[in-house]
């Protein structure tokens, strides 16, 4: 794999369940970047922000490809993992419900990243 590196990803998650291919192709990209030693935030918003809560990622499922909850658990070690705070509140999902290690914040963070020297962002 590789080593360390100065560049970071950023990774925008915008679909869940309802297109679960363009789910798992996110999650599998931050979760490879994670394992190769780059700096990754995951952002989880639309309809995968709901794998921010406990126990939803172990309920997706997607023949062929890695179990969503390993690749949030990879996330979660060594990256960072944000809800979408206009999401999250369209879901009703607060900051006492989400898995430990989640954060909730909005666009400004989201920039403030994605805009961050040597930052490459990817939409999914």
């Amino acid at each position: 794999m590789l080593g360390p590196m100065a560049r970071s990803l950023v990774v925008k998650a915008t679909a869940g369940a309802d297109a679960p291919e363009r789910c798992a192709q996110a999650f599998t990209v931050a979760a490879t970047a994670v394992a190769a030693g780059v700096d990754v935030s995951l952002w989880l918003t639309g309809e995968s922000t709901w794998f921010a809560l406990p126990g939803r990622a172990q309920e997706f499922e997607l023949p062929h490809s890695a179990p969503l909850a390993e690749l949030l658990h990879v996330i979660l070690t060594s990256g960072r993992v944000t809800a979408c705070t206009q999401c999250a509140a369209r879901r009703q999902i607060g900051p006492d419900d989400v898995l430990p290690g989640v954060r909730i914040a909005g666009a400004a963070v989201f920039v403030e990243e994605s805009l961050a020297e040597g930052a490459q962002a990817l939409v999914y």
